[in-house]
């Protein structure tokens, strides 16, 4: 077990925590979600944003490929500044981007930069959170990781596109999307030079396997020892199945409240999505999430899993409701909303769960969680990206009916599979030590 360096002890956490997880949320959500609002007021089609924003996601599939790797570096501290510049430094140069002649590709390169240093960077920003605080600090800093990662979502997706739609109406749609990447890469430069400041060192352990070559000789055996685990594919394919619904609506959802009423959405301006999304939707998404968690703890994981998947696909019924009936009310939009996020963050929690409690455990129990969240992620990155195209063959009504019978499969999966570990729970600090990739939501 890790212990808490003299430098960890000598600055208090509240001094650094916050500021970690700001910047580990706001670039996640500034790549999932500003950049999709950005290409819908630069006119692309839904198909084509659901097309870019997948590719855009592939950065967090195989992130645990290369996290090993970063052992190599002298402390975690040098990662975590090093990836937050660089993301400053790839969204100021997405700014710049919009004003060329060919502009998309421009913008997806830079934004493609992004999401590898925001891949990069949760890796490095997990392990620097678990190895320099002891177990006591780390429970009682939980609460703070999700709600400082939230208030990234909230400066993303609710602040910047407040912005973003004043400056739409006031300079037109390039310069405005300028001015909101511009600040994101101020405020990731603020947040990188002042962690450059207070973070602890956190240096990593030298030993005899920390080399390229022992690494990687000890990657391929993780990764093979994954593969072994009974019921491994019968696993991935219920975490794939998990997000079929989700990840599609997640993706559509936003776009058919900005599309035109004309067009089958509720013409909601960039500012109202920013508005709801980044208050109620937040604050909602928060509540659900710590509601799943003691569902789960009462209830255990199988018996609880069908309510979750259930929960975890109200946001389909609530996007049916809203492009059956397309209230005008922005109040009620904000609650239907505000259900969806609730709903979101309730049931999602049991994948969450189901990745640690029956994937993970094992001899390399850390390493083998965050090949799960990778799983988890290739499935959200394959549904959005046909996402598109099926909205578009459909209809938004269709396409919301359609997004409800996608979850069908995996709530007949949860009850035809265990939900216990099948292998046993043998692995050791000094295992999980030689890869300790972290994983994001």
């Amino acid at each position: 077990m890790s212990h808490p360096s003299h430098d960890a002890t000598a600055r208090k956490p509240t001094t650094w925590v916050p500021t970690l997880y700001i910047a580990q949320g706001l670039p996640y959500f500034a790549v999932a979600t500003v950049a999709m609002q950005m290409f819908k007021s630069m006119g692309l089609t839904n198909a084509e944003i659901a097309h870019w924003t997948a590719f855009l996601g592939a950065a967090w599939i195989f992130k645990p490929l290369w996290s090993p790797f970063l052992e190599l570096v002298s402390s975690k501290k040098k990662v975590v500044v090093f990836f937050q510049l660089a993301g400053a430094v790839s969204f100021g140069l997405v700014g710049l981007a919009l004003h060329l002649p060919l502009w998309l590709g421009a913008v997806i390169a830079m934004l493609t930069l992004a999401a590898f240093s925001s891949a990069t960077h949760d890796i490095a920003c997990d392990g620097l959170y678990i190895t320099t605080l002891d177990a006591k600090q780390q429970a009682a800093y939980a609460g703070w990781t999700g709600t400082f990662f939230n208030a990234g979502r909230v400066i993303a997706a609710g602040g910047m596109l407040l912005l973003a739609d004043h400056f739409e109406k006031s300079m037109g749609v390039v310069p405005a999307w300028t001015i909101v990447f511009g600040l994101i890469a101020l405020m990731m430069l603020a947040l990188g030079l002042y962690n450059s400041y207070a973070l602890p060192q956190a240096p990593n352990l030298r030993t005899e396997a920390t080399s390229a070559k022992a690494i990687a000789s000890t990657l391929q055996e993780v990764i093979v020892d994954f593969f072994r685990k009974p019921g491994v594919w019968v696993s991935i394919l219920f975490i794939i199945l998990f997000r079929a619904g989700e990840a599609q609506v997640q993706t559509i959802g936003p776009l058919f409240l900005r599309d035109a009423v004309s067009a089958g959405g509720l013409g909601l301006s960039t500012g109202q999505v920013g508005k709801v999304y980044g208050t109620v939707g937040t604050v909602a998404f928060i509540v659900g999430s710590i509601g799943g968690g003691y569902f789960v703890s009462k209830l255990g994981l199988k018996r609880a899993i069908l309510p979750l998947i259930l929960a975890v696909n109200l946001p389909n019924f609530v996007f049916w409701y809203l492009s059956t009936f397309r209230p005008d009310d922005l109040t009620l939009i904000a609650a239907a909303l505000g259900a969806e996020m609730f709903g979101y963050g309730f049931g999602f929690v049991g994948l969450i769960l189901y990745m640690m409690q029956v994937v993970a455990p094992g001899r390399y129990a850390t390493a083998h969680y965050a090949f799960a969240t990778g799983v988890m992620q290739l499935g959200q990155v394959l549904f959005r990206w046909i996402s598109g195209d099926i909205q578009t063959a459909l209809g938004y009504q269709k396409f919301f009916v359609w997004v409800l019978i996608s979850a069908i499969p995996v709530a007949i999966l949860s009850q035809l599979i265990p939900m216990t570990a099948r292998t046993p729970a043998e692995g050791t600090a000094a295992d999980d030590a030689a890869l300790s990739p972290a994983a994001s939501e």
